[in-house]
């Protein structure tokens, strides 16, 4: 069991091709401000980045609800309510574990459509299309190509900042992970479905990158406009110019900084 700090915890969770090393600035700067932060591994990421290059079958055919299964354990597990931030599919697998009452704020950064999200933007469809097209990629581990890579995460940086990024942080992800994403709304049974209604979930923010490609803006406030029925506080926030890499792209610590501020601000808990 992990016990709160003076400060409050702060759960982040990773999305698709990337592990908790992605987070690496911001649990530096959470921890010096006195948070406690976690940020787990997906199930069969729970290695060093070169390790699971070395061996990417330990994600092959891994879920979305095991995924989220492993995070709303992780939360139970904890002294107290954290906030929940997540990045990509972190951030889908946020709305769906404050759908179930975790987190006392959460933040949707660069986030994975929900069930029920419509836009997919010609940029979307090709940053996904080289796993997507081939249906026997399923139950696989698939890596993007460094050339993929530049265009989906980090088209706002040069080749060479782009390829030290994808040597440090990409990881071969699930394919399955990403096929029950696209067709989530074709599945009655999606693991990604959230009860858009649901009035006592935790205060949600949406953080969108005006040059996003694989999650550009116009989808994250598709996915926040679902939410305009409930009475529970959903707010949108767009950085323009940011790429998906807004992680780590220059600049990293304007985002970290408002998505705390944020979640602080309207952490009822604390209040």
């Amino acid at each position: 069991m992990t016990h709160a700090s003076s400060a409050g915890t702060i759960v982040l969770i990773h999305g698709l091709w990337m592990t908790p090393r992605s987070w690496e600035k911001w649990i530096d700067r959470y921890q010096a401000q006195g948070y406690r932060v976690v940020a787990p591994a997906w199930p069969g990421l729970d290695a060093e980045v070169e390790e699971i290059r070395r061996d990417p079958s330990r994600i092959a055919g891994v879920g979305l609800s095991e995924v989220i299964g492993h995070h709303e354990e992780v939360i139970r597990g904890l002294d107290e309510q954290p906030v929940i931030i997540g990045h990509s599919f972190g951030g889908a697998i946020t709305q769906v574990l404050l759908d179930r009452g975790l987190g006392r704020a959460g933040v949707a950064i660069d986030s994975a459509p929900v069930k029920g999200v419509l836009p997919q933007p010609y940029s979307t469809v090709k940053s996904v299309w080289p796993v997507l097209r081939n249906p026997a990629n399923k139950n696989k581990a698939i890596a993007l190509t460094p050339r993929q890579f530049h265009y989906s995460f980090t088209n706002t940086l040069s080749e060479e900042e782009s390829a030290a990024v994808y040597e440090r942080y990409q990881v071969p992800g699930s394919a399955r992970v990403l096929f029950q994403g696209a067709f989530a709304n074709f599945n009655p049974g999606a693991a990604t479905k959230v009860d858009f209604r649901n009035g006592r979930r935790a205060p949600l923010l949406f953080i969108a990158g005006g040059a996003d490609h694989i999650v550009p803006a116009k989808v994250n406030k598709a996915n926040w406009r679902l939410y305009r029925k409930s009475p529970a506080v959903t707010d949108y926030q767009e950085f323009p110019g940011r790429s998906h890499f807004t992680l780590g792209q220059d600049g990293w610590e304007e985002v970290a900084d408002y998505a705390l501020s944020w979640a602080a601000h309207h952490d009822l808990s604390r209040a």
